[in-house]
């Protein structure tokens, strides 16, 4: 993993840097869990004033390789083979993040809070879903340079902003060519208010958790497709809120560039 730089441009205070670095390497390392019930891709809808989803290629639940092997053989790669990605593999590699697995249409009885369409691929404290993924891809079949954002419950990618920003993403991470370089990059960015109004002063350090487990699932995952891929915790928050046009609210932890062995 890459660490953050001492001096940041960012308004955040160290210490909820540390927090942040060594609660996602903490759930990084222990989390495992790749197998879990599947899921088709649903058609997008889109009805006034709504925005247009892409819909993605279902996500399959078996594969050629254990979990137990993509442990053994999980290694953070920077360096990626020349090619594009499909978009089924990029559709695979989001849903093992935050994919629904088990899809509920209501909430389960007692639930409080604001329902987000089932259970995901990676846990979350009280089921209340703070990640946001999105990507930025730049050659992926069938699948214009831009800006993305992933919405579970759709199993659909939402347009945030039109043309090839990986340069620009690459310039906000201090010039690492990784993220120049790979077909596309996968952002894990979480919103702790949503955390916060049941976990309060807790949240953030929950969030973060979350962060390092859905990081876990796109290395196990990669592994399976035979990509690769490495976190990168290198980057000026602020720039990357720019180019992933984030609101204020949210706030980006990972990037991590997809590629080809």
């Amino acid at each position: 993993m890459s660490p953050r730089p001492t001096a940041r441009t960012s308004e955040r205070a160290p210490s909820s840097l540390a927090r942040r670095t060594s609660a996602a390497l903490v759930a990084s390392a222990l989390f495992i869990g790749l197998s879990t019930p599947g899921i088709g891709s649903a058609c997008a809808q889109e009805g006034p004033g709504e925005p247009t989803l892409i819909p993605l290629p279902e996500a399959r639940i078996e594969g050629p390789v254990s979990v137990e092997e993509a442990l053994a053989k999980r290694r953070s790669i920077r360096r990626y083979e020349p090619g594009t990605l499909s978009l089924e593999e990029v559709a695979q590699v989001l849903w093992s993040a935050q994919g629904i697995t088990y899809p509920m249409e209501e909430a389960p009885d007692g639930f409080q809070f604001d329902w987000r369409g089932g259970f995901r691929a990676a846990p979350s404290a009280g089921a209340l879903y703070p990640l946001e993924l999105h990507v930025v891809a730049g050659s992926v079949d069938d699948l214009e340079a831009a800006v993305y954002r992933y919405v579970p419950e759709e199993h659909a990618l939402e347009l945030a902003a039109s043309g090839d920003l990986r340069a620009t993403l690459s310039r906000a991470a201090h010039g690492q060519s990784t993220i120049a370089t790979a077909p596309a990059v996968l952002v894990i960015a979480g919103v702790v208010d949503r955390t916060a109004v049941k976990y309060g002063e807790r949240a953030e350090q929950y969030v973060l958790l979350e962060a390092g487990a859905a990081a876990e699932n796109v290395f196990l995952q990669c592994e399976s497709l035979g990509l690769a891929t490495v976190i990168v915790g290198a980057f000026v928050d602020e720039r990357v809120k720019e180019v992933l046009r984030l609101p204020d609210e949210e706030e980006a932890y990972v990037l991590m560039p997809l590629g080809r062995r």
